[in-house]
């Protein structure tokens, strides 16, 4: 009978052991895909470079916006920075290639390097995207959406007619296709908003999208609304969910 208990008991502590084990390494997993997670898209480093002054690391597309205008600042930090002196990260490169970390979906252990296409392809995390709750205002917008405009969403290239771009989709296009392209085009981001002149050509469109485009302001602002009322709106809403 003695013998029997022992057994019973080491065999508890042995599955208990593995337990923490197992969330030992799925912890280390985590604080993995984290620590190598580029600080602008989140997503595990594509092709890294880094920063020389502060030595902050991004992918090399997420940094491209930046090095367009006439004074960078790191994402980051806010700091300004040389442009010519960003540089291939090889030593993050290797540490990408050496890590593995567990999918967020089904768990399998993968290379960091290979997480990107891992994850695009797993049904799991498809899964679990299709069921993140839709976002929705706090507070509604009384807005009018004119029915003559196109999708304030998605945009044409001016240059070749490239359909279905957002903004960011429409820059990244725009730099790798037409940066060389002479010619003077209307903005589709402006054109499509209640207030823009649809017939206004831009004399250098890539500057214009880099300096008034970064972000979707006018799609997320309603300018009927009183600001103040806005406000206490959302603070009612606000202790609402609260209590």
């Amino acid at each position: 009978m003695m013998a029997m208990f022992r057994s019973f008991v080491s065999a508890t502590h042995l599955r208990h052991h593995q337990q923490q084990n197992g969330a030992a390494a799925a912890a280390t997993g985590e604080s993995l895909e984290s620590q190598f997670s580029c600080p602008i898209c989140l997503e595990v480093y594509h092709k890294p470079v880094s920063i020389a002054s502060c030595a902050h690391t991004f992918c090399g597309e997420c940094l491209q916006p930046c090095l367009q205008v006439p004074s960078p600042l790191c994402p980051l930090c806010r700091m300004p920075f040389d442009p010519k002196k960003v540089d291939k990260s090889s030593s993050v490169e290797k540490q990408l290639s050496n890590y593995k970390a567990p999918c967020r979906g089904c768990n399998k252990k993968v290379s960091l390097v290979k997480m990107r296409s891992h994850i695009s392809s797993c049904t799991k995390v498809q899964e679990q995207m299709a069921n993140c709750p839709k976002f929705v205002p706090v507070v509604p917008t009384s807005q009018p959406i004119p029915s003559n405009i196109p999708n304030r969403s998605t945009f044409l290239c001016p240059f070749c007619g490239a359909r279905n771009l957002d903004q960011q989709e429409l820059l990244k296009h725009c730099m790798e296709n037409h940066r060389n392209d002479p010619n003077r085009v209307v903005c589709p981001v402006c054109s499509s908003m209640p207030w823009g002149d649809p017939s206004y050509k831009s004399s250098n469109f890539l500057q214009h999208l880099l300096h008034r485009h970064k972000f979707s302001y006018d799609t997320f602002v309603d300018y009927s609304i009183d600001e103040e009322a806005s406000l206490q709106a959302a603070l009612a809403m606000s202790c609402k969910i609260k209590c």
